[in-house]
């Protein structure tokens, strides 16, 4: 699964640290799921999705191996 929430995040100027306080994570879990070394929940994914404006299903992609 591959995702944009920085490249998201960026464009709205927040900082890790603001997306996470509205979304009630740490700022570390913010960076691990925007380096992709940890996958959120559905939940969360929807919460960030909706901070950043933008549908979860173009923020968050999994890739099909062929």
């Amino acid at each position: 699964m591959t995702n944009t929430v920085k490249l998201e995040r960026a464009r709205i100027n927040l900082s890790q640290q603001d997306l996470a306080e509205q979304v009630q994570v740490s700022r570390q879990t913010i960076h691990s799921i925007e380096s992709g070394k940890f996958m959120p929940s559905y939940i969360l994914a929807i919460k960030i999705a909706r901070v950043l404006n933008i549908p979860v299903e173009e923020l968050f992609v999994v890739e099909e191996k062929d």
